[in-house]
């Protein structure tokens, strides 16, 4: 799953210091403004491209960026017999990771869709 971000750090960001995001846009380049949190116009699209990278290693490389994408690619992934395949799936910027365990925390501490 792929947010753009480091997606699991973001939500710790998130839940547990404020919205305080700080080194986890992988979209970020020297010419971001130094208070940016959020991807914009003149970002890369995709930071690491996992395509492309998996093309590299003579694997092959399927993006997914809507929903009806899912089953084609699914398909098509099922149908490589001689080398790995990966699925760079795009997902909301903001989306979170569901059921979590803060760090540090006890399984009994488990968070359920946002709730502490």
């Amino acid at each position: 799953l792929n947010n753009g971000y480091l997606g699991m750090v973001r939500q710790w960001q998130e839940l547990f210091f404020s919205k305080r995001y700080s080194a986890t846009c992988l979209k970020r380049r020297t010419t971001c403004p130094p208070a940016c949190s959020n991807p914009g116009d003149t970002c890369l699209a995709y930071i690491p491209d996992f395509v492309k990278l998996a093309e590299a290693y003579e694997a092959v490389g399927i993006r997914v960026e809507k929903e009806d994408q899912i089953e084609p690619a699914l398909k098509k992934a099922g149908e490589v017999k001689d080398r790995p395949v990966v699925i760079d799936f795009l997902i909301e910027e903001e989306a979170n990771v569901w059921p979590m365990v803060p760090a540090g925390g006890a399984n009994k501490d488990m968070l359920l869709g946002g709730k502490k």
